[in-house]
């Protein structure tokens, strides 16, 4: 089942801010993640905040249901702008997910946004992006979501062939994933992700590259592409536990990502994150990098965690409770954190240097700067960028960004 909530103080009942949080937002973009945790099947390795109607069934009567969902996540957008107060930002970035969005009819997702465009008004080069299975949408219901002002869309793909598909529980059919690609380009969507995984247990290198092949044979702008994760308490780690699947490999990892890397820069794809890929700077995914270079965002959906202006908060996590709280007029939020200085030069550094432009040296405490010169004789940082006051990890410092990060955090 998914992972637990994070520890930290109470959420006010009215979910209002410090009145520092606000300070020099308009300095800051705001966007909006709209969690909707519906799912028809789970698959064997998430642990996402989603549910099947069968983990639902009798958890949460109606206050759970999909046909009220989207009444319910309206509730939340007005709570957020009544918390938000006379913030004059207009929103520059929605991203819906889950759980799979597209479970929903697409005249939900699209009220969903009109209640944001209402309430705070949308950037006129706002980027909307939905997720979706490739087996819950048609070209009726993408062309009904790009005439409701979604201009982005992201098809979970993970894998060209059956049998990794199995293995990952996916129920979608090798070929769909591309063919959705080419239904959103007719319904007009300019841009398009495909999501990939690599390292399944299973999986050949054979298999990864004729993934690889089918993604950009399909012509999106975007890919993403994550190395399995084993998470506790999913069906797949019970899976290996039990034998019956080996063990992903950190080293098989390692040679997937070099190949998906030296494969997608040869079709034309810039790396801009350890993970994703875009052809251009337009098709990059505009919402993530809020994430990644700390801005202000509501996550608004049971389990969603928002941060604005250095105070973090997370909704609680089961579709019930959450859709109680707002019906009895209290924020759903279970909890926040208020970010130190110390915390926000953390995770700046934790974010930024997986990005293409990397992290600034000034960032560094002395025992990090020590570190950053070490990973620069390692080969682990460029040259050039670093000369100029910048760490920006070279590709073998991709393959070991995690250690690289700890080392600099210090």
């Amino acid at each position: 089942m998914p992972s637990a909530l994070p520890d930290g103080e109470p959420m006010p009942e009215d979910g209002s801010l410090p009145s520092h949080a606000l300070a020099g937002a308009g300095e800051r973009p705001l966007g909006f993640y709209l969690h909707v945790p519906y799912c028809a099947t789970r698959c064997g390795y998430c642990d996402f905040n989603t549910y099947t109607a069968t983990e639902l069934r009798g958890t949460g009567g109606v206050l759970a249901s999909r046909e009220n969902y989207a009444d319910t996540l309206i509730d939340e957008v007005r709570l957020a702008r009544k918390v938000l107060g006379d913030d004059p930002r207009q929103v520059r970035t929605v991203f819906v997910g889950g759980g799979t969005p597209t479970l929903l009819p697409a005249a939900d997702l699209v009220r969903m946004l009109a209640a944001i465009r209402d309430e705070f008004g949308l950037a006129e080069d706002a980027e909307i992006t939905t997720e979706a299975n490739p087996e819950s949408v048609d070209p009726r219901y993408l062309a009904e979501l790009r005439a409701g002002g979604f201009n982005r869309v992201s098809f979970g793909m993970q894998s060209a062939k059956q049998h990794v598909l199995k293995v990952l529980d996916r129920t979608h059919t090798p070929g769909r994933p591309e063919a959705c690609v080419a239904e959103a380009r007719a319904a007009g969507f300019e841009h398009v992700n495909l999501d990939l995984i690599y390292g399944t247990p299973g999986e050949s290198d054979e298999d990864w590259r004729a993934t690889l092949s089918a993604a950009l044979g399909a012509g999106p702008d975007h890919i993403s592409a994550y190395a399995l994760i084993v998470e506790e308490g999913t069906q797949l780690a019970r899976r290996i536990r039990r034998g019956e699947v080996p063990m992903t490999d950190d080293d098989v990892h390692a040679d997937r990502y070099l190949i998906a890397d030296s494969v997608m820069a040869e079709a034309g794809y810039s790396w801009y994150e350890v993970s994703n890929w875009a052809t251009s700077e337009a098709g990059r995914c505009l919402h993530n990098e809020l994430y990644w270079r700390g801005a202000d965002w509501w996550g608004a959906g049971p389990g969603a965690h928002s941060h604005v202006g250095g105070v973090r908060w997370w909704n609680v996590k089961h579709p019930g409770a959450y859709a109680a709280a707002l019906a009895e007029g209290r924020s759903p939020g279970a909890g926040r954190e208020l970010l130190s200085e110390e915390d926000r030069r953390v995770e700046r550094i934790l974010l930024e240097l997986r990005l293409v432009d990397g992290v600034p040296l000034s960032l560094l405490a002395p025992a990090g700067l020590a570190a950053s010169r070490k990973a620069l004789a390692d080969g682990l940082l460029e040259p050039g960028p670093y000369e100029g006051g910048r760490a920006v990890l070279t590709l073998r410092g991709r393959l070991l960004a995690d250690a690289v990060v700890r080392d600099l955090v210090d």
